[in-house]
Formats: structure tokens, C-alpha cells, sequence
């Protein structure tokens, strides 16, 4: 699958911690840390508008699909 997430960046440019983020959104630190990590294999549109509120960005801004990646 070729959908990168780049949750990491956003939070940086944002400069907002995961433990902020996880107040903000009412996600368990644990959540948002797989969702961080990219280790997830689905999401919530839910959890993606509150993350994408909390950090006032688009979903296109945190999830990216590239053709190149092959799955693992």
C-alpha cells in the first residue's frame, strides 16, 4: 500500500506534542502513536477530522498515497 502518514510532520510544523494532541482530541496517547508511527491499517474519518481540526490542516496534509511503495 503506498499511503504515507505524515501525522509526525504536521504535529512539527504545528509544533504540538503528542500528549497536546491527545487532550485536544480526546485519542488515547496509544492511538495516535500507532497513527503517528503509520502502523495503522485503518482509520476513522472521525478521529481524522478531530486530528485534522486539532491541528488545523487538511486530510490530504496527513495522509499522502505515492504509487512508488510497494507493500511490505
Amino acid at each position: 500500500m503506498g499511503i504515507i502518514v505524515n501525522l509526525d510532520v504536521m504535529m512539527a510544523k504545528k509544533k504540538m506534542s503528542l500528549n497536546m494532541l491527545s487532550e485536544l482530541t480526546n485519542i488515547t496517547l496509544s492511538n495516535l502513536s500507532i497513527f503517528k508511527q503509520g502502523k495503522i491499517k485503518a482509520v476513522r474519518l472521525s478521529t481524522l477530522e478531530a486530528v485534522c481540526k486539532a491541528l488545523n490542516c487538511q486530510p490530504g496534509d496527513i495522509l499522502e498515497y505515492r504509487n512508488d511503495i510497494e507493500d511490505s
